[in-house]
């Protein structure tokens, strides 16, 4: 599949800035964790793109709706993957491409949920930080920290280990992502007293 046709639809099935952005943050990871295992980047990117689509505007019926999109396209692993992420459908996760969207999609939403909190966001974000987080259960409360354990346990990995490569992933992406956080040295300028 093609970036430009699942990016179109997304944009015709999720409305919102918020659900989107979380859409291209799971993009970034899995198309980084392709790369990693040699895999397609384009088919896992799409995967982590879409795996949401239709959670905004059918949430009773999520992902029923975009599964069916992809297997009407002829995208069977892309459907495959997204059914298996929905944890209460007991999807078997027999693929690399399942196993790396379920270990990603809810690690990643905790992640930059631990970046929003930081002046600088994910400039200085790391690995303890999160697990920090992780354990404190008031943070980021609707986040299935089950799911991140098993998805991370599925794939292989510590969280650690994961949240490690989900930062890295993502900090390329930054300003993309708002989660660049402020230049320290512009906001010294700007606080300083204007001496002309």
């Amino acid at each position: 599949m093609q970036r430009e046709a699942a990016v179109a639809i997304l944009q015709e099935m999720t409305l919102t800035d918020s659900l989107r952005r979380h859409a291209r943050t799971v993009e970034i990871v899995m198309r980084a964790l392709a790369a990693k295992a040699g895999e397609d980047a384009d088919v896992w990117g799409a995967a982590g793109l879409l795996h949401d689509a239709d959670y905004e505007q059918w949430p009773d019926e999520h992902p029923n709706r975009i599964v069916a999109r992809m297997r009407e396209r002829g995208e069977e692993s892309i459907a495959h993957a997204i059914s298996a992420h929905y944890t209460k459908w007991n999807v078997p996760y027999d693929t690399a491409m399942s196993r790396a969207l379920v270990a990603s999609d809810e690690l990643t939403g905790f992640v930059v949920a631990c970046a929003l909190i930081r002046p600088d966001r994910l400039a200085s974000l790391e690995p303890k930080s999160v697990l920090k987080r992780f354990k404190d259960r008031g943070f980021a409360a609707k986040i299935e920290r089950e799911e991140i354990v098993r998805g991370c346990e599925l794939f292989g990995v510590t969280l650690e280990q994961h949240a490690a490569f989900v930062i890295e992933a993502l900090r390329p992406f930054a300003a993309e992502l708002g989660l660049a956080g402020a230049d320290p040295q512009r906001e010294s300028m700007a606080r300083r007293p204007d001496n002309t």
